[in-house]
């Protein structure tokens, strides 16, 4: 394995660390900002969201409906779990990768399932070009999944 990839690697599991602190913090731009200008996250049998502006949007509205702090109703913490990153494709232009997810809230799992992704270098940065979640099962009283 040469340098260039070991950075790589490093680079792309900050992005996926990022993305999940962003989310487990409600911070929809910054999960956004983890996506290249036209990057795609794609819902498994659900919504497609096409740019940083169309995924931040999504994102803030699960915040309001899933994890807001403050309301007697939601849960308030939401934590994102990911395991078993899997390098697919590591090239210097292109990296492929695939993980499973589990989020928890306070009242103990909402849902889990699995990433696909593609990233791509942006100046220092490993940002995802695509990433598809597929939610393989949810609790009965998700707050995140409708």
């Amino acid at each position: 394995m040469e340098i260039w990839e070991l950075v790589a690697r490093e680079r792309v599991r900050d992005t996926l660390a990022a993305y999940t602190n962003a989310g487990d913090r409600g911070r929809a731009e910054e999960l956004a900002a983890t996506f290249t200008e036209d990057g795609v996250l794609e819902i498994r049998g659900g919504e497609t969201h096409t740019g940083r502006a169309s995924i931040a949007a999504m994102v803030a509205e699960a915040v309001e409906r899933g994890s807001a702090p403050g309301r007697a109703e939601r849960p308030g913490v939401i934590r994102h779990f990911v395991t078993n990153v899997r390098f697919e494709e590591v090239t210097p232009l292109r990296v492929r990768t695939s993980a499973y997810f589990l989020v928890m809230n306070a009242h103990g799992p909402d849902h889990w399932g699995r990433y696909r992704d593609a990233l791509v270098p942006v100046g220092d940065r490993w940002l995802f070009e695509r990433r598809l979640v597929g939610v393989d099962g949810w609790a009965p009283d998700s707050t995140m999944v409708r």
